[in-house]
């Protein structure tokens, strides 16, 4: 059996996985008392259900602080493969989001309507949960259709022992991936943004990887980075991962980043299975 803990900072996303989960064939709860899983648990297993989602947040109130006792009981069960999903976002971009749909925070009361110690504590309650969680995705920057498709990439017939790897490329003028697992930096290769013919090119076109890549620094590099990763990946599927986020990363995440970003993911797919992610291919598209 499959079971799927959701859990993150309030107005991150988890609704949304949720319906998505529901779609591609899971058995979803939301707002479960943690102390109620296992039961949840038994009655999915005796029903011959074999995958369940439950999302699990500080909705719950002082039963939240149950849910890491209850995650350690899960994984002593041989029959049940447990996951866990946290989602969240930026403090400033919570706090948007919470204004623009006028929807109160779980915390409002407590806090005397403050979202920032609402935010904060929140994170506080939730650390430990971010350390053990085998898939992490930061919305901030991302659609809600591009939050539907990661899900339905990383769910959707996928084996649960496996590890996925997303590789990803965004733009650092935008923001730093925080997801990621590994993070590189190909500002210091020529730019095409300066070359005209290509500015309004990206790098999943042939005319932009081929002139990022004329360059010997740029052919080092990958090669380098290619060794790195075919030497981590195994380190991280002995130690039970299950998601690998590799990110490159320019000034706009248009030409360098997405190149990178397209060769890494060929060069892997044969092994592994992987997802690319062009972050900020839609953005600014007056600058590179």
């Amino acid at each position: 059996m499959n079971l799927l803990i959701i859990t993150g900072m309030s107005g991150s996303g988890k609704s949304c996985v949720m319906d998505v989960m529901e779609d591609i064939g899971y058995y979803c709860i939301d707002n479960i008392p943690p102390k109620l899983i296992s039961r949840f648990v038994d009655i999915c297993r005796k029903s011959d259900i074999d995958k369940i989602a439950v999302a699990v947040d500080i909705r719950t109130g002082d039963m939240f602080t149950e849910i890491f006792r209850s995650w350690q009981s899960l994984k002593e069960n041989e029959y049940l493969d447990i996951k866990v999903l946290f989602l969240e976002a930026g403090d400033e971009i919570l706090i948007k989001r919470y204004k623009e749909t006028r929807r109160r925070h779980p915390l409002d009361e407590k806090f005397n309507g403050n979202l920032h110690d609402a935010i904060n504590y929140e994170r506080m309650q939730l650390s430990q949960l971010r350390e053990i969680a085998d898939y992490y995705i930061d919305t901030s920057e991302i659609s809600t259709s591009q939050l539907k498709e990661q899900i339905k990439e990383t769910f959707l017939n996928s084996s649960s022992d496996s590890l996925i790897i997303k590789v990803m490329s965004f733009g650092f003028k935008y923001g730093v991936s925080t997801e990621s697992d590994l993070v590189f930096d190909v500002r210091c290769l020529p730019n095409p943004y300066y070359i005209e013919s290509l500015r309004n090119h990206t790098g999943c076109d042939e005319c932009v990887r081929d002139y990022v890549m004329s360059f010997e620094k740029s052919r080092i590099l990958f090669e380098k980075l290619k060794d790195l990763i075919d030497y981590l990946i195994p380190l991280y599927v002995h130690e039970g991962k299950s998601q690998l986020v590799i990110a490159f990363g320019c000034t706009g995440g248009k030409h360098r980043s997405i190149t990178f970003a397209e060769l890494m993911a060929k060069h892997l797919s044969g092994n592994y299975k992987v997802q690319k992610y062009h972050r900020d291919i839609t953005k600014d598209k007056k600058f590179s």
